[in-house]
């Protein structure tokens, strides 16, 4: 395995960092799509796991994070939209035309489960799996503290603090990255509406997620407040045209202390969580492979 710093551009004036880990014999490409506020760092360990498996994986930060933030985020234009429409697209597209002869792959954690729904690059993937993917509707959170925590964060400090310093600091609350102003707000307003973003009329997510038509596994935990049944099935319902499994898993009975909403990409899953995740994906690739030959043709 080797592993490769790269850019992709997005616009002519605008690129991300992110970075390859490169197996020695591949068999398909994993582009990992991140969850908000969650630097691509994060997801090493489940990389280099999936590159051992014989998978190319990219990792990548959205606009405005990690290696993909500007020296200034006061005055940074992005929003949540942007990133699941053009910055998932621009990777797609990069590792098809990096890898025109590899199948891909995605998997996608929390928003990174949403942008595989609204982003049209999808039609290019054989698979995806989604990671603790959930309408963000401040409403469904179980546990009244940790629901009015988030109710103050996002009704109370998003609009202060994006007014006031022009960005999300996130780090300094505990939220995790800090985001640019467009982002925040954007998520923000989403999650007071009834349906989180299926209410944006401008964004149109119905019609965007009801063409999604590969095969989807979603990994729910019962010890995630946020992504709790409920909250996962108003998200899921968008994905109306595609094949869809479910699996509900709980941590003690994995033989683990937790999960919640990012625990499964700890190397502590692994021998449990990862070697499921893992086969799915190389089943869904071999699945792809006997139907060509069926057919007569190649992968």
């Amino acid at each position: 395995m080797t592993t490769e710093a790269i850019r992709i551009p997005i616009t002519a004036a605008a690129d991300i960092g992110a970075r390859l880990f490169a197996a020695s014999t591949p068999r398909g490409v994993v582009l990992v799509h991140p969850a908000t506020a969650v630097t691509q760092g994060y997801y090493e360990a489940f990389a280099r796991y999936l590159c051992g498996l014989g998978l190319h994986v990219v990792t990548y930060d959205y606009r405005g994070t990690g290696a993909s933030r500007p020296a200034q985020l006061r005055g940074f234009e992005v929003s949540m939209s942007d990133w699941m429409l053009e910055d998932v697209g621009a990777v797609t597209r990069w590792a098809r035309l990096r890898f025109p002869a590899l199948p891909l792959l995605a998997v996608g954690h929390s928003v990174g489960g949403h942008a595989i729904g609204l982003s049209p690059d999808t039609a290019h993937l054989r698979a995806a799996l989604l990671v603790a993917t959930h309408a963000g509707i401040t409403r469904t959170i179980r546990g009244r503290a940790e629901r009015l925590r988030v109710w103050c964060v996002m009704r109370v400090l998003a609009p202060l603090l994006c007014g006031l310093l022009g960005y999300m600091p996130g780090r300094r609350i505990g939220l995790g990255e800090d985001l640019p102003r467009g982002v925040m707000l954007e998520w923000s307003r989403w999650t007071t509406l009834p349906r989180y973003f299926f209410d944006d009329a401008a964004l149109e997510a119905a019609r965007r997620m009801s063409r999604v038509a590969i095969p989807l596994l979603v990994f729910g935990f019962d010890d995630d407040p946020w992504a709790n049944p409920g909250a996962m099935d108003i998200l899921l319902s968008g994905y109306t045209s595609a094949p869809l499994e479910r699996r509900q898993f709980n941590a003690r009975s994995l033989g683990l202390p937790g999960v919640g909403h990012m625990g499964f990409f700890r190397r502590r899953c692994e021998a449990t969580l990862w070697q499921e995740a893992g086969a799915w994906l190389l089943q869904k690739l071999a699945d792809d492979t006997d139907t060509a030959k069926a057919n007569g043709g190649a992968a």
